[in-house]
C-alpha cells in the first residue's frame, strides 16, 4: 500500500510542471510528436499510462479498455497515426472522465471536436475528422505501445499540456522530480534577472575552454 501511495504523491506532483521542464530532464529524448490538446486548457495532465494498440481506425479495444481502467489511469492508444477515422468522440471521452479516468492520448484522429474543445477532460490526438471508427478489431491493451514516436510501457507517469505529451518509468521518477525541480529554480532566477534587466545571456560567461 505505501509503494502506491508514494507513485500517486508522485503522479501528483508531476501536476506542477509543465512538460518542457520534464523533458529537458529526460536528455530531450522521449516525447509525443504531432500530438496536440483538443480539449479546454485547465491544468497539466498527469496519470498512469493504460496502454491499448489498435489497428487503424478500428477502436474496438479502446471500449474494451474503457472497462479495466482505474481512476487515474491516463489512456494510451497506438492508433498507427492514422487520421482517416476518428477512434473517439464526446461518448467515449466522456464516459473515461466518469470512470476517473486522468485523460486520454491518441495516435490517431478523434470527432467531436466542439464538444471536447468545450470540456476540459484532457484529450491529445492528431487531428479530427468526422468519419466514424470501425469496431472489429484486432488489438491489444497493457502492451508497450508508440505514439507520436515515443514509447510507453503500462504503468508508466504521463503528462500533457499545451506543448504536448511526454511519459516516463514510474522507476527514477523521484529523481527526475528533484532534478525538474532544480531546474524550475533556476529558470525562476533567470527570469528575475530579466525583470531587472540584468540577464547576460545563457552563454555570457562560457566555461573555459569552450570559446
Amino acid at each position: 500500500m505505501a509503494d502506491v501511495s508514494r507513485e500517486s504523491e508522485l503522479v501528483d506532483a508531476f501536476r506542477a510542471f509543465a512538460t518542457p521542464l520534464i523533458s529537458d530532464n529526460l536528455a530531450r529524448v522521449p516525447g509525443a510528436v504531432g500530438l496536440r490538446p483538443f480539449h479546454r486548457l485547465s491544468g497539466v495532465m498527469a496519470g498512469r499510462a493504460l496502454t491499448v494498440r489498435t489497428r487503424a481506425g478500428d477502436n474496438q479495444f479502446i471500449h474494451r479498455a474503457l472497462d479495466l481502467l482505474q481512476p487515474g489511469d491516463v489512456i494510451v492508444v497506438d492508433g498507427g497515426g492514422y487520421e482517416g477515422r476518428a477512434l473517439v468522440g464526446e461518448i467515449m471521452t466522456s464516459v473515461a472522465a466518469s470512470r476517473g479516468a486522468a485523460g486520454i492520448v491518441i495516435d490517431g484522429a478523434i470527432r467531436d471536436a466542439g464538444a471536447i474543445g468545450r470540456n476540459g477532460f484532457p484529450c491529445f490526438a492528431r487531428s479530427a475528422i468526422h468519419l466514424g471508427p470501425y469496431k472489429d478489431g484486432p488489438g491489444a491493451i497493457n502492451v508497450p505501445v508508440c505514439v507520436g514516436g515515443m514509447v510507453v510501457s503500462p504503468g508508466d507517469i504521463v503528462v500533457g499540456d499545451e506543448d504536448g505529451v511526454v511519459a516516463f518509468p514510474v522507476d527514477g521518477a523521484a529523481a527526475l522530480l528533484v532534478a525538474v525541480r532544480a531546474q524550475e529554480a533556476r529558470e525562476a532566477e533567470i527570469m528575475q534577472t530579466i525583470k531587472e534587466k540584468r540577464y547576460q545571456g545563457a552563454y555570457a560567461n562560457p566555461p573555459r575552454g569552450t570559446h
